[in-house]
Formats: C-alpha cells, sequence, structure tokens
C-alpha cells in the first residue's frame, strides 16, 4: 500500500521479543482508541502531530507505525517517505490484526501524547 515497507504483526512480535531496543513503536491513532489498548512500549503520537515530531523522528533507526487496521498509519509512512524518512514501517492490519493473532494489548495510559 502506497508503496511504502510493511511489517507484519509475526515480525513485530518477533522483533519484541528478540529485545531489538533500535527502533520506535508509534500509535497513530485517537486518544480514545488509545484507551482500548495499546501495543506494550508503544508512544502515543495522533496521526495529527506527527508533522510536530518530524526531526525527532528523522534521528531514529527504524519506526514501526500503527493504528487500528493499518490504513492511517500507511498514510503516516506514505508523509514520512515524501519528508525523507525512509525506515518507517507500517504495521500490516494494525492493531486488529495483532490482537487477533493473540499478542498481547495493554490496557495503559498512553505516553507521548502532546496536544
Amino acid at each position: 500500500m502506497f508503496g511504502i515497507q510493511e511489517i507484519d504483526s509475526t515480525q513485530l512480535a518477533e522483533m519484541i521479543a528478540a529485545n531489538e531496543e533500535d527502533y520506535l513503536l508509534i500509535d497513530v491513532r485517537t486518544p480514545a482508541e488509545m484507551a482500548q489498548g495499546m501495543l506494550a512500549g508503544a508512544e502515543a503520537m495522533p496521526m495529527h502531530l506527527v508533522p510536530l515530531r518530524l526531526d525527532d523522528l528523522r534521528r531514529q533507526p527504524k519506526i514501526v507505525v500503527y493504528c487500528r487496521t493499518g490504513a492511517r498509519s500507511a498514510q503516516v509512512c506514505a508523509w514520512l517517505q515524501q519528508q525523507g524518512v525512509d525506515q518507517a514501517l507500517n504495521l500490516r492490519g494494525g492493531i486488529v490484526d495483532w490482537y487477533r493473532r493473540g499478542y498481547p494489548v495493554e490496557k495503559q495510559e498512553p505516553i507521548g501524547i502532546a496536544s
């Protein structure tokens, strides 16, 4: 989708299990959606705030972006790619696919939200 790089739920679960620390996991859903559950260690960055964090994102070695089904996060990845940020990966199928495959979702206060 959009000519972007993607990762599936199984690949992300393996990356997390391997304790790779050279990536940033960001949730671009709304705060109301995030309140229903997030992936452990994810940083809350609602879609409209991504442009404000562009300089920070450029410095990340790898970024995994997710939303509910993968559509909004794909748009974010495409936009980042247009800005020269080529290390962003879209979580194909989003948190819905993650949950359907039986991977854990945590109820937590979203961290990193700035409005």
